[in-house]
C-alpha cells in the first residue's frame, strides 16, 4: 500500500521553463555581487567547493562566478552552485520578486491526497531551501504545509543513483513498496524503481524529457488513482502511454 508520494519539480508540479527562467535567471544576475557581499559567510564555503570542482584552486571571486555561470547555463547539478542559488533565490521570494508556478491540476491533486492521509515530499536537485520557499510562495496560495519533508543533493544524493532512493526510504521510515515517485525523467523513474519503489512518468506539453518504457506514463495528476490504481504503477508494471 502506497503511504508517501515523493515528488520531482521540473517538468512534473512545475514548468521547466518557469525554474529556469525565474530561478535561474535571478541567480545569475546577482550572483557576482552576493558572493562579493558575503565573504567571510557563506560565499567562502560555495566559493571552496567550486574551486576544488572545477579544479581551479586559485580562482578568485570573478572567475568562480563565471564558473558558477556557465554550470547555471548548462544545468550542472552542483552542489555549491545549488547552494548558492538557495541563498540568492530565499530574497527574491521573500521580497516578491519571485513565486512558485505550478501546473493547475498539481495543487488540487496534493490537496486531496494529504487530506488522504499520504504523506507528500519533494525530491529535487534545487536546494531543499528552494524547494520549500517554491512551494511557500506559490502563485494563486501556499502549498508547503502539505509536505512532510524535502530531499536535495546534499541530503539524498544525486537523483539517478540508486543508493539516493534508499536513502530517501529509510530517512522517512518507510519499505520502498510504500513510497510513489512521481517524475517526469526516465533515468530518475530507472533508479527508484531499482530500489524497490513504485513509480510512475509525468509527461507534459513542451517538456523536454520524452516518456521511455517499461514505466507507465500519465499527462496530468488528475490521473493518478493512488488509492485504487496503485497495482497498475509497480516498477515494471504497464506501458508507455
Amino acid at each position: 500500500m502506497i503511504t508517501a508520494i515523493v515528488l520531482d519539480i521540473e517538468g512534473t508540479t512545475s514548468p521547466t521553463r518557469s525554474v529556469r527562467e525565474n530561478l535561474y535567471g535571478y541567480t545569475k544576475a546577482r550572483l557576482g555581487r552576493w558572493l562579493a557581499d558575503n565573504r567571510c559567510g557563506p560565499a567562502d564555503s560555495v566559493i571552496a567547493a567550486t574551486r576544488e570542482l572545477a579544479g581551479r584552486p586559485e580562482a578568485d571571486a570573478t572567475e568562480v562566478t563565471e564558473i558558477l555561470c556557465r554550470w547555471l547555463d548548462s544545468d550542472v547539478k552542483a552542489e555549491p552552485l545549488k547552494t548558492a542559488q538557495g541563498l540568492i533565490c530565499a530574497e527574491g521570494f521573500r521580497s516578491g520578486d519571485l513565486r512558485g508556478e505550478f501546473f493547475d491540476d498539481v495543487p488540487p491533486a496534493l490537496s486531496s491526497w494529504h487530506d488522504a492521509g499520504i504523506r507528500l515530499y519533494v525530491y529535487s536537485s534545487g536546494s531543499a531551501r528552494n524547494q520549500q520557499d517554491w512551494f511557500a510562495h506559490a502563485r494563486g496560495g501556499e502549498l508547503a504545509s502539505l509536505i512532510s519533508g524535502w530531499f536535495d543533493l546534499t541530503t539524498a544524493g544525486p537523483k539517478r543513483d540508486v543508493s539516493s532512493y534508499r536513502r530517501i526510504a529509510g530517512s522517512i521510515g518507510l519499505s520502498g513498496q510504500q513510497i510513489l515517485l512521481l517524475s517526469d525523467h526516465a533515468d530518475e523513474l530507472d533508479a527508484a524503481a531499482a530500489a524497490g519503489w513504485s513509480v510512475l512518468g509525468v509527461t507534459r506539453p513542451g517538456e523536454p524529457h520524452p516518456p521511455r518504457p517499461p514505466h507507465r506514463w500519465v499527462t496530468t495528476f488528475a490521473e493518478v488513482d493512488v488509492l485504487s490504481a496503485l497495482g497498475e504503477h509497480r516498477p515494471g508494471a504497464g506501458g508507455c502511454r
